[in-house]
């Protein structure tokens, strides 16, 4: 390892452009070699690489340019490149994980850690700083073990959610996952790990989070809760242990890798009855937050529910050009006409009920007053049969599994460009309608739509706007990122951050909790990886 001068952390931070300047790129045949991590020379990387083959053979460490290139796609917004790795090593088991995080320290090269990398609107797998090595978990993918009776499970990392719903159906095991909106191809542990939500009443994944097999920086194995207990039955039955609880710690953070999580997973209820309230103005916004928050609080309506917009609903399986003409706004009356026209609503808000006959039977008609005291149409499979967006939803909100998200992607051409902003709020009718004028102004202000849903919790809101463009087109791409930039500083300054971002905002996001919140993330950062080797930047945290 070559002798550093500066400070390190401070060279990760400043990134691509003090790499460039140190004359940095990978030892490969690449054309547009991605910089390496500052501080590191060819031999350094190339040492790392080569040792990390003798961990894992050959056929799994990836350092060309082409080998490297399916690492580097992604759909945020990235104009100048930024985001980009510079190799990539896949482990199949644990011991291999700390062998590769001992290399790593030696040859001071940092680790991305992903589980599948497929948080399509948050970077997949690409790291927040350059020079980093993708710490690839996919082949890590066994179903450890599932309790039918308590109703959990031992995941590795790699695991999909398809394999794990394919697993309970196999062995006709009466439970229930939790998907997210792109789940077949998605790691529970992956998403549970981002702090990830998802539409049944176990829809808030890290609260049904039980146990973790972590290995730190240093290469040591810990586990937590009661996974440290030799012969205990309860790692994945008793949640907090002895003394701090230090779970959290490894969610949306860079302290550890984590090898094992176990999982709560839902009783198959005997009754299952999906809903959909349609409002017909986007004027109801305060309305429907107002008339579904005793709901949730009571938990008469115990899952999450999703509040969609027209324009989102409507880019899920329609093209922009089937609304409005190519480089016309989207205005209201030509939403309002496509959404009836498809039996949509300009908000269409989504839960279920869980229960026996009797249950069910009794608390429908308390709901059904309540919505349609707001001026929503409270509609059932019944009336909505065969309609698209209501089987989409009502298929996740019993957990289970599609794809028909992606087809946002194609709303404004090939090109493929997506990013979530996901800001939260205290659920109250008028932060939602706040919320809702500003996000219009700042992307109709670029020149893109207000494709946006909220996500109704227990007690907060989650509104969820899914920034489309086209990243093909230069011009678009480049005012994508300044769009994206804006809606988060701005919304910051009226106290809404986000909960979760992509790679691409992780510094700017982590700015608006404050320096004494940075503070002490960075110690703790700093005490257990000393070198920086684990994913810095992660959530802006070196």
């Amino acid at each position: 390892m070559s002798e550093i001068n500066m400070d390190r952390r401070g060279l990760l931070g400043a990134g691509i452009i003090g790499a460039a300047s140190l004359g940095l790129g990978t030892g490969a045949s690449a054309k547009n070699p991605a910089p390496l991590a500052p501080g590191l020379t060819k031999a350094d990387f190339s040492g790392a690489m080569k040792a990390f083959r003798g961990v894992v053979g050959a056929e799994w460490v990836f350092g060309d340019e082409d080998a490297v290139a399916p690492y580097t796609k992604t759909y945020i917004p990235d104009p100048n490149g930024y985001h980009k790795p510079v190799g990539a090593v896949c482990p199949e088991s644990v011991e291999q994980v700390q062998e590769i995080v001992r290399i790593a320290n030696t040859y001071r090269q940092p680790l991305w850690t992903v589980s599948t990398g497929k948080n399509m609107g948050y970077g997949m797998t690409a790291p927040a700083t350059p020079g980093q090595v993708v710490l690839d978990l996919k082949r890590m993918n066994r179903i450890l073990e599932v309790d039918a009776d308590l109703g959990t499970c031992l995941l590795e990392p790699g695991v999909t959610y398809q394999q794990l719903k394919d697993y309970l159906v196999e062995n006709n095991i009466p439970l229930w996952i939790d998907v997210p909106t792109v789940g077949p191809i998605a790691s529970p542990v992956g998403n549970t790990l981002d702090r990830g939500v998802g539409y049944t009443p176990y829809g808030e994944h890290f609260m049904f989070q039980c146990g973790m097999e972590v290995v730190l920086p240093d290469g040591q194995l810990m586990r937590t809760g009661m996974g440290s207990i030799k012969g205990s039955t309860a790692w994945q039955a008793f949640k907090w242990g002895y003394g701090p609880y230090v779970d959290g710690l490894f969610t949306q953070s860079n302290y550890g890798v984590v090898t094992k999580m176990g999982l709560w997973l839902m009783p198959k209820p005997p009754v299952y009855k999906p809903f959909m309230v349609r409002h017909p103005n986007m004027e109801d916004t305060p309305k429907i937050i107002e008339a579904m928050r005793p709901l949730r609080v009571s938990s008469l309506v115990a899952n999450c529910n999703l509040m969609m917009s027209a324009s989102y609903q409507l880019a899920m399986f329609k093209r922009r050009n089937e609304i409005v003409p190519d480089g016309a706004p989207l205005d209201e009356v030509s939403l309002k006409k496509a959404a009836k026209a498809n039996g949509l609503g300009m908000w269409n808000t989504y839960f279920a009920l869980y229960g026996t006959e009797q249950t069910v039977a009794a608390i429908e008609p308390i709901i059904r007053a309540q919505l349609t005291a707001s001026g929503g149409e409270v509609m059932t499979a019944a009336e909505m049969e065969g309609n698209p967006w209501f089987h989409h939803h009502s298929t996740l909100m019993e957990g289970g599994l599609n794809l028909d998200e992606i087809g946002l992607l194609r709303w404004r051409g090939a090109g493929g460009g997506l990013a979530w902003f996901a800001p939260v709020a205290a659920a109250r009718g008028i932060e939602a309608e706040r919320q809702t004028a500003l996000a219009k102004e700042i992307v109709e202000k670029y020149g893109f739509d207000y494709t946006a849903a909220y996500a109704i919790g227990w007690r907060d809101l989650h509104h969820i706007l899914a920034l489309l463009f086209d990243k093909s087109d230069a011009e678009e791409h480049r005012k994508a990122d300044a769009c994206y930039r804006e809606l988060v500083t701005r919304f910051g300054a009226q106290g809404w951050a986000s909960y979760r971002t992509g790679v691409n905002s992780m510094e700017l996001v982590a700015q608006q909790y404050g320096s004494v919140n940075r503070e002490f993330n960075a110690k703790i950062k700093h005490a257990l990886d000393p070198n920086g080797i684990l994913a810095p930047g992660k959530s802006g945290i070196m």
